[in-house]
């Protein structure tokens, strides 16, 4: 089984121009890589995973947040046929979806394997939850005061609920990784974003 902190550190390494050499022994075992835009992402898949019994390690599974849809080449290039060769996939936002064509065309790959979500993963969680359920969540996170200030923001007032809980999540380092985690927690197995869900299914049938 991998270390998976070591890999992760080891790949957004090499895919940032750094040397690739240690990377080799310490995929021994790695089955495939899940690719996602930021550590938010990275968090939900990983809780959703707990929450389903999976122990994605144990599993050769190695979720990697790229620091932006726009580095999407650059694992292409170190993970794909050209690199360590390694089974890929992963999520992006509806907006980014060009980068990520474009990066897995010039590797010969297509998209199979990656999951579109609309707008984004927050949205989709929030969607999937509801506002009435998501300001659940806020109160259980103790943020209920930081929020309500919030949304009395004069820009804000305009926003539907779903937005405003969008921009919410995005307004404080590490709250979007916060609520990665928090908004899986208070899902519904049932409900699950199919986006998020289906990705978990294909780290099972993929390698």
């Amino acid at each position: 089984m991998p270390d998976l902190t070591r890999l992760r550190d080891a790949l957004v390494a090499w895919a940032s121009g750094g040397d690739g050499a240690a990377v080799p022994e310490l995929a021994a075992g790695l089955r495939v890589v899940a690719l996602v835009e930021g550590v938010s992402d990275q968090a939900a898949v990983e809780r959703l995973a707990v929450r389903r019994g999976r122990d994605l390690g144990a599993e050769g599974v190695c979720v990697v947040p790229m620091g932006g849809a726009t580095n999407i080449r650059r694992f292409v290039d170190v993970l794909g046929p050209h690199g360590l060769g390694t089974s890929i996939a992963g999520l992006c936002d509806r907006a980014e979806l060009g980068f990520f064509e474009r990066a897995l065309a010039r590797a010969g790959l297509g998209l199979d394997g990656f999951f579109v979500c609309e707008p984004d993963l927050e949205g989709e969680l929030i969607r999937a939850l509801g506002a009435a359920a998501v300001e659940q969540v806020i109160a259980l996170e103790g943020e209920t005061r930081a929020y309500d200030v919030f949304r009395q923001q004069p820009a804000q007032r305009e926003r539907s609920d779903e937005q405003r809980l969008h921009r919410f999540m995005g307004t404080h380092s590490g709250r979007k990784e916060q609520y990665g985690r928090a908004l899986v927690d208070a899902l519904d197995l049932d409900r699950v974003p199919r986006p998020l869900d289906d990705l978990l299914v294909r780290l099972t049938e993929r390698g």
